[in-house]
Order: structure tokens, then sequence, then C-alpha cells
């Protein structure tokens, strides 16, 4: 049975008063996903705990059934995705030029990414050369506008924290090691010489002519390296074996292409357009008419991006748009037996200025296929969902369901080969009298 997981990417959120005091979710037009819901089983979803406030990047990890303690970072995802070179005992760590200004000795984030010329942002980017301090070498990937990767090698250590606040007004936060790591030696050495490296961008960037010219025109200099979310390579048990299905990730960032290159997905790289409806149809036709995979990871980063535009009417516009990309899958799934689709998101992204950026509150599920349950949940939202027969699933138990509603289930405690599958296994060595 082919299954198609449809990720609608921060489609969660709260209710806000301009709308009626619904979410946009419910304000939405949604005959699709309505149709969805009235055809199969409701439900609501965290990837982690409910009020954790996930990043999509561990939220995904999460939702493909991994442990957290053997998450690789987003900086080493990027990384990946955006094809930086680099050593597998390197550490990537995110990276963009943001403004800021000295207030009593505090650096005051004012801009998290100013907006500039690409000559100027070129020329910046070029003063950053590599620099050493400790034995821990740095040198910058520049992978779009503000943004970069930093590579540390020579040693250096993931379990650092970050500078960048991601809220202006707060002050940007030295690196410190994080408490407990399992390398504390490294990672005080690391921290030590980050510090140092950023103290040396700074310098660099505020004595730069491209930033005095802006001051001169009384706009906020890109005066500070910003970093965050620090990461090494760690092996992964392939998507493949841990679930027994082929798997194909359709997105349109460098997380996702970095994520289903750790995890062993095929990974096809999407481009977004204004209209996200028509995405979303373009993807699932690709994902219906595929013949050498078994499972399809279908993304949209449109609700989130919308959503962080800070204004509902956006995210309303975006998921509108969605579900009518929608429609031939509507129409596949009331004429085949062959076919299981999940329709979730990753997490919550509220429509206004959150401090953590994402929120803690779960999203709707639902499951549509030939063996699955139908409850009396008529439309997809984040209150209606709750009402729905598949309750409350957390992390793994939506893939878990997914295995078992696809007919791919092995019963606990039955084992063929010699290790532990949810899935029944195809690979085991037959009995032989030869032996």
């Amino acid at each position: 049975m082919k299954t198609i997981l449809v990720m609608l990417d921060g489609l969660g959120d709260r209710a806000y008063p301009s709308l009626g005091h619904r979410t946009p979710l419910q304000f939405a037009a949604t005959p699709n996903l309505d149709r969805f819901a009235f055809l199969g089983s409701n439900g609501l979803f965290h990837a982690g705990v409910p009020g954790e406030c996930l990043p999509s990047e561990n939220a995904h990890y999460l939702i493909f059934g991994y442990d957290l303690k053997d998450f690789p970072g987003r900086g080493l995802l990027e990384a990946v995705g955006e094809g930086v070179t680099f050593n597998d005992d390197d550490v990537l760590c995110l990276a963009h030029l943001a403004g800021m200004v000295w207030e009593n000795d505090r650096p005051l984030l004012m801009e998290k990414r100013p907006a500039m010329g690409e000559e100027a942002l070129d020329a910046l980017f070029c003063a950053l050369g590599p620099f050493e301090n400790r034995g821990i070498r740095f040198r910058l990937h520049r992978t779009r506008r503000n943004d970069a990767i930093l590579i540390m090698s020579g040693g250096a250590s993931p379990f650092v924290s970050d500078s960048d606040t991601m809220m202006p007004g707060t002050a940007l936060a030295r690196i410190e090691p994080v408490s407990g790591n399992p390398e504390p030696a490294r990672a005080a050495v690391t921290a030590a010489a980050f510090n140092a490296y950023l103290s040396h961008c700074h310098r660099v960037l505020a004595n730069h002519e491209a930033n005095r010219q802006r001051m001169s025109e009384g706009l906020q200099p890109a005066n500070f390296l910003a970093t965050q979310r620090p990461g090494r390579r760690i092996p992964q048990e392939p998507f493949a074996q841990k679930w027994g299905m082929r798997a194909m990730l359709m997105a349109s960032g460098a997380v996702y292409g970095g994520l289903a290159h750790e995890l062993g997905f095929t990974f096809v790289r999407v481009k977004d357009t204004e209209d996200p409806g028509q995405d979303l149809r373009a993807r699932i036709r690709l994902a219906l008419s595929d013949q050498d995979h078994d499972f399809f990871h279908v993304h949209t980063k449109a609700p989130d991006d919308t959503a962080h535009t800070g204004d509902p009417d956006n995210k309303v516009a975006a998921i509108t748009s969605l579900d009518r990309g929608l429609d031939e899958m509507v129409s596949e799934i009331e004429k085949r037996d062959d076919l299981l689709i999940a329709i979730a998101a990753d997490h919550s992204t509220p429509s206004f200025s959150c401090p953590s950026i994402h929120s803690g509150e779960p999203v709707p599920v639902i499951l549509v296929g030939p063996n699955v349950r139908r409850d009396d949940v008529t439309a997809y939202d984040e209150v209606q969902a709750a009402k729905g027969c598949l309750g409350f699933l957390k992390g793994r138990e939506l893939m878990l369901t997914i295995l078992n509603y696809a007919n791919r289930s092995s019963m606990v405690g039955h084992q063929l080969g010699g290790e532990k599958r949810p899935y029944i296994p195809t690979g085991y060595k037959p009995f032989s009298l030869t032996e």
C-alpha cells in the first residue's frame, strides 16, 4: 500500500478576535480537508509533548520515529542540504549577519537581518575570512542573502550555546558550554574560541566601509554574526531499515534535504511559488505517480511562512490555497483501495509575534484509507479533531499508526531475523537443512 503523509508545516495556531475568536484553520474555507476528515479518523498530534515548542527539524526527526539524543543538529542538516564541504568531526552552526547596538555595555539585537544590497553583503562576508583560536578553526560558507553556515574544525564540540536570541531588543548572548554535556573540556575550549571569533567578527564588521556607509545614511549596520543550533554528524539508522518502507521526501528547504540525506530518503527539492495550492498539487501528483517508493513525505512551508508575517489573514489565504491543492488527492482516495493518506502538521506557529517563534499546542491529524475507521468528525481543525477516534498521538506513535493502517505491522514478540522491527520483514534468512 502506498502511503502519503502531507505535512502542512506550522499549520496549528491560536484563536484571534479578528477571526471571530477562531484559528486561521477554523476560519479558512477548507472543503477538501473537511472531506478527508469525514472519510477517516481524526485526532490531535504533537511530535514531542504538549506545550513543547519544537522547531521543524526536531519535530520531523521525532515524527519519523527517531530519538532526539541522536539528533545531529540544525546546523549539520542545513550544511548537508546546502552542499557544504566538511568533515564528519566538524561542527556546523547556523549563522547570519545581524544588526546590534551597544547600550550600557549590552549588545542589543536591533535587526535580525538588515536589508542590504548584494554587493554590500558579499563584501561583508568576504571580509570575514578564516579564523583560528585555541586550535579551533572557523570558516564561513555563505548560503543566501544574510545567511551562512559556520564550520568549526580542530576538535570543536557541538555542546555550546547560541548567541542569537532571535528577538530584537534583547541582548545577544555569550557562548557557553552546555551543562551536563559528555565532552565538557572540549566544549569549554570551543565556547572560549567561539566568543573570540564573534568578537573578531564584530570588530571587522563594525569597521567595514559598507557598514560605515550605512551608518552615515542613518541605517542599521550589519555588525554582528548571530549564531545558533550547532551540530555534528551522528550516524543514523536508515528510514527504510527502521520502518520497512522506501521513502521519498519532497520539500523546498535545505534543512529537509539534509534530513533526507542523513535518514536515507530520496529527496526531491521543489520550488515554492506564489501559488501554494498548485505547488502542493504538483507534489501530490508526483507521489501518486511514483512506482519506486512506498512512503511519501509531501511538505509545504506555506502555513509557517505566512504565520511569521504576523497577520492571521495571510495564513488564512495560504490555508485556503493549500486546500484547493488537495482536490486530486480527494478523488484518488475515494476510488482506490491501495492508498493511505495522512495529513498533519509538525508544530503550531502563532500568527503574531511569539518569543519562542513556534508554540506548543497540538495540531490536527487525519488518516484516511481502506482500513481506517471513520468517526463522526466532519471538519479539519484544531478543535474538531479532538473529538476524533485517533485520540492524542505523540511522537513515533504517528508512524506506528501509519504502519498499522498500511497493514505492515508486526505483532510484538514475533520476530523474524536478528533485528527487532515494528514491521514484517522480508529480508530474513530462510531455514536451511544444509546448516
